[in-house]
């Protein structure tokens, strides 16, 4: 899930919930929304690995 910050920046959260806090965990912050959506693909590739 990516949004938006007021900073201008993009942030890549995962879509499940950390149980210890409750939260999304940040998986990174990119200067545009292209970069972000690349490594989303990249983190749901290796997720994918065993």
């Amino acid at each position: 899930m990516i949004r938006k910050l007021r900073t201008g920046e993009y942030r890549l959260y995962s879509r499940k919930t950390d149980p210890k806090t409750g939260r999304c965990k940040n998986l990174g912050t990119f200067g545009s929304r292209e970069a972000a959506e690349k490594h989303e693909r990249a983190v749901q590739f290796f997720k994918r690995q065993h």
